[in-house]
């Protein structure tokens, strides 16, 4: 239960929803300076940060009105932080955390102050949201740059550049110079013709995520008032999954908060850094504690895996970092047998097939549930489905692709979506046999929507007229699931008519510009439609949307930060690997984050069809070193 507004003294304030803290993260939670945080799988990261806010809010050592802000790498991070601390916190505290993306941040600024941009760093208002890739690039170092000035070099100059690291070395590698590059080197010449004919080469600009993140970084630079403006506004920052970090980014940080008194938490883990194909910094927790006196702390304990799980994660941890502490398992073996093994399979099919029956029993003699496994994959998780689904559909068990699209947008994070989670908590209410506990769920969400306070007993009794008015109103217009998609998207039309489209793009920056709402609407839609087909009642369709009895499978880079009881890897072998040599760190790394996902048991299949295993020889080494047996399965 959240605790009351009222303020306590630091010396007598106790962590909130849990039994006690160790000694280290207790000592960050309390702490008056910057922080590097190196905290290991299961060590309760999330927690550490929730704590934070709820001992900085509730002992004011966070003044009002100045705020908290919390930046992570994923989407769904953010959300859980704002979630606990939702938890832990009166409403009136909890208010005062703004937990978001960098990404969002970043966008959230180029929204409100982008036109203040010096001319020729200025996007349109109305600017697109592009994701180029590798092919995007080659095209364009290729087939449309023409020759550069001769004081620029030769087209031979720009042929060189590699193509792999125009975007990170080139395009975002620095901050933007405000007059443009002075005597551009080839590569400088190429990115600055880069931006200008994303900025303002067609009515519209077309931007990505780390180019919009590099103009933010300017915008602060060149607008002082803007950036004191942040610095006035938080007096604290929590930067989560800190590992993951891009140079962009933290110049961001460092441009707005480098030399302030805003208090920083940085958070994560070296040996989980996955992220490096993405722009990710070499050494971001040695650089941080550099620039801002920063104090690191490591965290030992491991309340998520069995103690026999965590000796061999150390056994990984110890590849990946030599000086990487022991941790201490916190949680206790529930299962009989091996905690970890290799089942080597004849065929896909005859994989498939055991796999399924071994989750049946396992689900019949322990009384688990689909969700308390996953079937992680390297890549290509729908080649994977497609053997594996129908062996599961036999043993009466669904089977989702989290990394399959609907339209245009990737399952698990269409569930995500702030719009997504509105609209489901919505229907549960107005649809749905058990619904009381979506009451206040709704009520809140609306209510922060529409800027109506907690306190304000008039409004909000209003709105809870209205909510009712349209649950039973929603309820008789749609008594079963939508026939098609055309009915699926009225549906939602219809609900986001009484959420206010506006107040939804208003409090949601991603839905401010090139239709991505629409495009998520559409793909709640269709994924809608398609899971109330056959007949089944509203409770059943909305399980089956939220995957609620599904066992997942999705790819490593998609399970960061989950955790379930058993984990099955899919696939350990080259062709799956086939980049292992090409970065062995971060691939190593990802093997680390899959294995780290599981409580209880880690399970990892092969079969010689998909390829071999000698490229990956180290990982088998690895597995062997830790006492992990092979075993052939008929």
């Amino acid at each position: 239960m959240a605790v009351l507004s009222r303020h306590v003294r630091p010396d007598q304030w106790e962590p909130v929803g849990v039994a006690s803290l160790e000694a280290n993260a207790l000592d960050v939670v309390r702490s008056g300076d910057n922080r590097s945080v190196i905290a290991g799988p299961g060590a309760g990261k999330t927690e550490l940060l929730a704590q934070r806010a709820a001992y900085l809010l509730q002992t004011g050592s966070a003044p009002r009105p100045r705020r908290i802000l919390a930046i992570s790498f994923k989407r769904d991070a953010a959300v859980n932080l704002a979630s606990r601390v939702a938890q832990r916190c009166h409403r009136d505290h909890a208010g005062r955390l703004d937990s978001m993306t960098f990404d969002a941040f970043a966008k959230g600024l180029i929204d409100r102050f982008g036109q203040a941009l010096p001319a020729r760093w200025r996007p349109t208002p109305d600017y697109e949201i592009i994701f180029p890739g590798e092919r995007d690039f080659r095209d364009y170092l290729q087939n449309q740059l023409g020759s550069p000035p001769a004081s620029v070099g030769t087209y031979a100059d720009l042929q060189a550049i590699a193509v792999k690291s125009f975007e990170r070395r080139h395009l975002v590698g620095s901050r933007l110079p405000v007059g443009g590059w002075s005597n551009p080197t080839p590569g400088q010449w190429a990115a600055d013709q880069y931006w200008q004919s994303s900025l303002h080469g067609s009515v519209t600009s077309h931007l990505s995520f780390p180019m919009i993140g590099r103009l933010a970084e300017l915008l602060l630079r060149v607008n002082p008032m803007a950036r004191d403006a942040l610095r006035l506004t938080y007096s604290h920052l929590f930067m989560d999954e800190f590992q993951d970090t891009t140079q962009i980014q933290y110049d961001l940080v460092q441009t707005i908060f480098m030399g302030t008194g805003t208090v920083i938490t940085a958070v994560g883990d070296n040996k989980q850094q996955i992220m490096r194909w993405a722009m990710a910094m070499d050494a971001p927790f040695a650089t941080f504690e550099a620039d801002f006196g920063a104090t690191r702390t490591p965290l030992y304990n491991n309340y998520r895996s069995s103690p026999d799980l965590v000796r061999i994660q150390h056994v990984l941890a110890q590849a990946l970092d030599t000086k990487s502490a022991k941790p201490v398992a916190m949680a206790a073996g529930s299962i009989t047998g091996e905690s970890c093994a290799i089942w080597d399979f004849s065929s896909a099919q005859a994989e498939a097939t055991h796999l399924a029956a071994f989750v049946a029993a396992e689900m019949k003699s322990h009384g688990l549930s689909p969700r308390d496994f996953v079937l992680l994959v390297r890549q290509k998780a729908g080649d994977y489905a497609a053997v594996l689904e129908p062996a599961f559909a036999a043993q009466g068990i669904p089977l989702r692709n989290e990394a399959g699209m609907v339209g245009h947008v990737m399952l698990q994070e269409l569930l995500a979506e702030d719009a997504c989670e509105l609209i489901v908590e919505i229907l549960r209410l107005a649809v749905c046999k058990a619904s009381g506990r979506y009451w206040t769920l709704c009520q809140d969400r609306l209510a922060f929507l529409r800027g109506i306070a907690p306190d304000d007993d008039g409004d909000q009794a209003r709105l809870a007229r209205e909510l009712d008015g349209f649950a039973l109103d929603l309820q008789a217009r749609y008594p079963i699931p939508p026939a098609n998609k055309a009915n699926a998207r009225s549906l939602i039309d219809s609900i986001i008519s009484m959420i206010g489209r506006d107040r939804l793009i208003a409090a949601y920056p991603a839905y401010r510009q090139g239709g991505w709402l629409d495009k998520v609407l559409d793909a709640a839609a269709e994924h809608l439609h398609l899971c109330g087909a056959g007949g089944v009642n509203w409770d059943a369709a909305l399980d089956t949307y939220e995957g609620l009895h599904a066992i997942p499978l999705m790819t490593i880079h998609k399970s960061k930060g989950l955790e379930y009881h058993s984990v099955i890897f899919v696939g350990l072998d080259d062709g799956a690997w086939w980049s292992f040599d090409k970065d062995q760190i971060e691939a190593t790394a990802g093997f680390f984050v899959a294995f780290t996902r599981a409580k209880q048991r880690v399970l990892f299949t092969y079969t010689a069809h998909r390829g071999n295993r000698s490229k990956i020889a180290t990982l088998y080494d690895l597995l062997r070193s830790a006492g992990i047996q092979t075993h052939q399965i008929a």
